[in-house]
């Protein structure tokens, strides 16, 4: 989900005079999810907005900043409405907001897939829940669905369980089931699937050009969910022509209401996609998306920005709408209706300190087996560690919309060998060939370890992970994202985990 600089708060006259019967106006309330800023207090315009009914916020890292004060700002929010939904996105692996407030360290999706055993997924899925629990965040906007089988896709990638249905099937049973027995609400993401396409929707309306009975295989994950009893599912911002040529699901009543309600028979809470995003910002804008979004289905949307503004103009288009009959009375109630009993099983969090314990080594467990060595077998059990290695770590800038806790392959390493040593880089050099030459000098006598991550996506690092290959051809190539570059290592993913189980594999400590 896409978030903003941050902004300051304005007063802004949430009390108007209500021109709703009241009950419809916090059934309008209902229907959305805000973002907000600070780690502390609640601005006094959200207070407003839930004494009308607002039916849910989401937490960023802006908004945490250690377990202690999460838990302080939940209470005080379930504490000003009692069945206010608090939620977060919490996938795994590099995509989190809790790290700053001790979150389990989890691979992502696809490492678990690759892995492929169910019960560790559910070990993994038990402690992000477990965890959320105990903060008292009761709804998690997660697991991804999406198959990743298109090889430009930009966003899902590693954060899908991989391009098989049903291998992403039953990993997805088993993240819902282990979450739901915690008390947390799971959210299956982006229906009907993201990962047919090349272009990221935080950006620019992504298109799946796809036939429909190519598309329907992107579904069968989300008709799992649903028969696993998953309680939420998450739009997508994506056109699939072969579906409606006209609109994204997002705001697509023959996606959302023919194939998701018809077709998959889900009669759960469906949540947009966050409506800042420039997929519908840009071509709708926030305000008639939300309209349009609960017109043709969706019973809440996201507005994720922490200014406030923009969730009241979204609220402000809603009451129009009614007022104009341009959004039918019973399409808001019956989103509200779906809101409130969700609201009934996930609003409450558990007392302080009543959360079970979780299986705090499920992640590291993973990411250990998940790392392959793709030159020599199987298992990255025939691997040659390289102790005292010169490691070059490349990657992408971090994505804006998206949390990365700043770890790196380097630094991974050089706490198991402290005679490592190296550089860590993360946008294009300004002088690759000069850079190059000054690695090469630099790892002269020692073991030369070169890590990329989707270099498929990035042409700069595959130029100089090209360059430091022709100058050192015993250097050990790694991929820290999808397999790409004929490395001798894959981790499938750069959460931290991802990182130790490759460093650990790469000075010859592994476990």
């Amino acid at each position: 989900m896409k978030t903003m600089q941050q902004q300051p708060q304005h007063h802004l006259p949430v009390d108007l005079p209500v021109d709703l019967p009241v009950d419809l106006d916090e059934a309008v309330h209902r229907c959305l999810v805000a973002g907000f800023d600070g780690t502390t207090g609640v601005p006094d315009t959200l207070k407003r907005l839930i004494e009308r009914g607002l039916g849910g916020v989401i937490l960023f890292t802006r908004n945490v900043r250690d377990a202690d004060q999460v838990r302080r700002l939940t209470d005080e929010l379930r504490a000003l409405r009692p069945d206010l939904l608090v939620a977060i996105d919490n996938e795994g692996g590099g995509i989190g907001h809790l790290v700053a407030a001790g979150a389990p360290e989890v691979p992502g999706s696809y490492a678990l897939g690759v892995v492929d055993d169910p019960d560790l997924t559910a070990r993994c899925a038990d402690a992000l829940a477990g965890h959320l629990a105990s903060l008292g965040i009761t709804v998690s906007y997660a697991p991804v669905a999406d198959l990743q089988h298109h090889p430009d896709n930009p966003i899902v990638r590693t954060r899908s369980f991989g391009a098989d249905p049903e291998l992403a099937a039953r990993h997805l049973r088993a993240w819902i089931t282990a979450t739901e027995a915690r008390g947390v609400a799971s959210c299956a993401k982006h229906f009907p699937g993201h990962g047919g396409t090349v272009t990221d929707s935080h950006h620019e309306m992504a298109v799946d050009p796809r036939s429909y009975d190519e598309i329907r295989a992107d579904v069968e994950p989300f008709r799992a969910a649903v028969a696993a009893g998953v309680p939420m599912l998450m739009s997508a911002h994506v056109v699939y022509p072969a579906l409606d040529p006209e609109r994204p699901a997002t705001l697509s009543r023959r996606i959302l209401g023919d194939l998701l309600r018809h077709d998959l028979g889900f009669e759960g809470v469906l949540v947009s996609d966050a409506l800042e995003m420039k997929a519908i910002a840009d071509r709708y804008g926030e305000a008639a998306g939300a309209r349009l979004a609960l017109a043709a289905g969706a019973d809440q949307v996201i507005v994720a920005v922490p200014d406030l503004a923009t969730t009241l103009a979204c609220r402000d288009a809603v009451i129009g709408a009614l007022r104009d009959g341009m959004l039918a009375e019973e399409r808001v109630r019956e989103a509200a209706g779906r809101v409130r009993k969700l609201a009934e099983r996930y609003a409450g969090a558990p007392e302080e300190g009543a959360v079970a314990p979780w299986d705090a080594d499920a992640g590291l467990d993973a990411a250990r087996r998940a790392v392959r060595g793709t030159l020599r077998g199987a298992r990255a059990g025939g691997f040659t560690a390289a102790p005292g290695a010169y490691v070059v770590d490349l990657f992408p800038p971090p994505h804006p919309a998206l949390n990365w806790g700043g770890e790196d392959l380097l630094s991974e390493v050089r706490a198991l060998d402290p005679t490592a040593a190296g550089m860590v880089l993360n946008e294009a050099p300004e002088d690759p060939a000069a850079l190059a030459e000054g690695i090469l000098r630099w790892a002269v006598g020692v073991p030369l370890v070169v890590a990329t991550s989707d270099a498929g996506l990035s042409p700069w690092q595959g130029e100089l992970r090209a360059a430091l290959a022709a100058g050192r051809r015993d250097a050990v190539l790694v991929d820290t994202g999808l397999p790409d570059g004929g490395g001798a290592l894959c981790s499938y993913g750069r959460g931290r985990v991802n990182l130790r189980a490759l460093a650990e594999v790469l000075v010859g400590s592994g476990v």
